[in-house]
């Protein structure tokens, strides 16, 4: 998805045709043209591709590394947050991240305005790809909206079996509006900061992992470890359930990264191929370091690994070739099995199901590594115009404001939210279990 906000007048058709691409934006000069009903449908596809990776991929994934006790509320937090996030999206979130009116100065690099709860949208508006195609206007704000569902719904894994229901639903808003849109803007707009730096992001690394990662851990520190963590064992209750969310959402990556090609081209094709290996490679790769430290290769060994795989692609899968996207999903396992099984023991943060841990350090290294597996000399689509070193230094770049971005922005969203009425549920509520405290219900009777 490094698709960003480009207008066909923004960029020369040759350019956008390589480098990254970037997300469209309203097509003014194309109002006349008439969406090709084959991009129109895949970009639909694609869309309900990132639903289906929330509901019910995300929700089984997590909810099954839970406790039995806390496996509704899990899937209801992430359920209700996609929610949400839609409807804040079409309110005020598209028009901040991607509004055809854009704010001049300084601000303009990270938020946009007009279309307020998509005023002026019709059947008939469109938006534009990279090429000189258009896609309906509604469909591109249906697919990024999901995009925005997700993020949010990331975060919940670092804050899992302790965090109240109606703080989850109070941080949400604000933090989409002063974390998620302006970074979304910064990476995928036009005349967004990170955009006009020449950062590559196809899908989502900073945007989506690292922003969900950090903000994730922020929250992991500011809730404090759950009761009885790490002395008590706090095993998953259903590894059955996670397996199932891994395979939904590893299906449904495929809308999440070929989907933002916005077309169904070559380029769609080579995220496609890309998010096949380097998913395959961090899977083993994972299993493969249990057995080198000792362990059986595990089945939760392989979930992690796949999913450390789907995340440091991400930014790639339209900026790699296959054989870099294999060495992607290879690096991101070993990296993020590290900060797993070490560094998170060693600094004592209750990251409960490893949200930072995979997404937010998978991320970096999807992000970071970008740079590399986009030159020519390892099969990336690059012309070899701007060095290896000048791209990496502009991917780093990218993921140090991204860091900063999400990680201040979190601390002032959770810190508004826990003075209007507390982030953490009470002692008796986390030891019964926040399924029947806050719900009323139980997952299995």
């Amino acid at each position: 998805m490094n698709r960003k906000i480009l207008t066909l007048s923004t960029l020369g058709l040759g350019a956008l045709a390589m480098a990254q691409p970037a997300f469209a934006a309203p097509a003014a000069e194309a109002v006349a043209a008439v969406p090709k009903p084959g991009n129109n449908a895949w970009m639909m596809t694609s869309t309900v591709l990132v639903l289906l990776m929330i509901l019910p991929g995300l929700a089984l994934f997590y909810g099954g590394l839970t406790r039995s006790k806390n496996m509704l509320s899990t899937m209801t937090q992430i359920g209700a947050t996609a929610a949400l996030a839609m409807l804040v999206w079409v309110m005020w979130g598209f028009s901040l991240a991607f509004g055809s009116t854009q704010i001049e100065g300084w601000l303009g690099s990270f938020y946009s305005t007009g279309s307020y709860f998509l005023a002026g949208m019709s059947a008939e508006t469109t938006a534009a790809t990279f090429t000189d195609e258009v896609i309906s206007e509604y469909v591109f704000v249906s697919f990024q909206m999901t995009f925005a569902a997700i993020t949010a719904a990331l975060i919940l894994g670092a804050t899992a079996e302790r965090m109240k229901f109606n703080a989850v639903m109070l941080f949400v808003p604000i933090w989409l509006t002063i974390v998620y849109f302006p970074i979304a803007h910064m990476v995928w707009a036009g005349d967004g900061l990170l955009f006009e730096k020449g950062a590559l992001d196809f899908a989502g690394g900073t945007v989506v992992h690292i922003n969900a990662g950090v903000s994730g851990l922020v929250l992991a520190y500011l809730l404090g470890k759950r009761r009885g963590y790490p002395s008590e064992p706090m095993p998953p209750h259903s590894l059955t359930l996670t397996m199932v969310g891994t395979g939904l959402l590893w299906v449904g990556w495929f809308g999440f990264n070929a989907g933002s090609a916005l077309e169904a081209d070559g380029f769609a094709g080579l995220a496609m191929i890309n998010t096949f290996v380097a998913t395959a490679a961090g899977a083993l790769t994972w299993m493969v370091i249990e057995r080198m430290a000792g362990h059986k290769g595990s089945a939760l060994g392989f979930c992690s690994g796949v999913i450390a795989g789907l995340v440091a692609v991400t930014p790639a899968a339209g900026n790699s070739g296959p054989f870099g996207a294999i060495l992607l999903g290879i690096a991101s396992s070993v990296v993020c099995y590290f900060f797993v099984a070490k560094v998170k023991a060693k600094f004592g943060y209750d990251d409960s199901l490893d949200a930072f841990g995979i997404h937010g350090i998978g991320g970096i290294v999807g992000a970071i590594g970008t740079g590399l597996v986009y030159q020519p000399f390892l099969g990336g689509p690059g012309d070899g115009s701007t060095g290896l070193g000048a791209q990496l230094w502009i991917q780093t770049e990218g993921v140090l404001i991204t860091v900063a971005w999400a990680g201040i922005g979190t601390l002032i969203a959770a810190y508004a939210v826990k003075l209007l009425i507390g982030l953490r549920v009470d002692k008796e509520t986390e030891v019964d279990g926040l399924d029947i405290s806050e719900h009323g219900e139980r997952a299995y009777n």
